[in-house]
């Protein structure tokens, strides 16, 4: 198993249990106490999980700047993300404007899309999603201007900002770190810039969110819950949280 699939399972078990002993994330993630040791001394140095004798307590949902790495946040809640991505792209409908947003269950939407060969023009700040979607001759793919994130394949800043700024695109497919009572929150300014100028380019905005991110508000506010029209999240999440969303107007589809 690759290590940051083992890793985002250890995270995975931490969540549902908050404090897990050797024993029980080896059982977890098949593997031996002496790789389990060695991937939460990994997870231990990054701040993810503080170590206990004979295991580990999870601390990622105590800091408000927290962020996994692309690579491990693409292991964590895949079959989650697939059916997600799976029924937000059997949402779209040919010819339509879409922008992707660069989170990895938007990644999974684009996948779906690719298979379907449907007719899109794609506006994306994610390189990784413009080379998925490029596979496709049917859908047209702009890329908008930027820097690129350190340890992402994700731009932001201008010459992106400027360039949604004068769209007017059908649908945003759009990603967040935190659900949290009304609210949408990230752990960057460049990152909540970057999506609010896409929710304003977007005539509807599609959040595209597993269980996992219903947890405490990271350091930035992207906007209300309110100014997204649906959801899209898996069965796991919680129900008083989504009742919370509903509230404020939002469509919900539990897949």
């Amino acid at each position: 198993m690759l290590k940051e699939r083992r890793h985002a399972q250890i995270l995975g078990q931490l969540r549902v249990s908050t404090v897990a002993s050797i024993k029980e994330l080896s059982d977890r993630v098949d593997a031996s106490g002496s790789t389990v040791r060695r991937d939460l001394r990994d997870l231990s140095e990054r701040g993810l999980v503080k170590l206990t004798h004979g295991g580990a307590v999870l601390t990622e949902s105590y800091f408000a700047s927290f962020e996994l790495d692309s690579n491990l946040a693409a292991e964590v809640e895949t079959g989650a993300k697939a059916a997600i991505g799976a029924f937000a792209a059997a949402q779209i409908l040919p010819r339509q404007t879409v922008i992707f947003d660069s989170s990895t269950t938007v990644l999974a939407a684009a996948r779906e899309l690719v298979k379907s060969q449907i007719e899109l023009i794609a506006i994306t700040n994610s390189l990784q999603i413009a080379e998925i979607l490029a596979a496709s001759r049917a859908i047209s793919v702009i890329v908008v201007g930027g820097t690129i994130r350190w340890g992402s394949p994700t731009l932001f800043g201008n010459p992106g900002l400027s360039f949604l700024g004068e769209l007017h695109a059908d649908v945003l497919l759009l990603g967040t770190h935190s659900i949290s009572g009304g609210l949408l929150t990230e752990t960057s300014q460049e990152l909540v810039a970057m999506k609010r100028a896409m929710i304003d380019a977007a005539r509807r905005t599609v959040l595209l969110a597993d269980n996992t991110k219903f947890r405490p508000p990271a350091l930035f506010t992207i906007c209300s819950t309110g100014e997204v029209d649906e959801l899209i999240t898996n069965a796991d999440a919680n129900d008083e949280a989504l009742s919370v969303v509903r509230d404020t107007g939002v469509v919900v589809h539990n897949v």
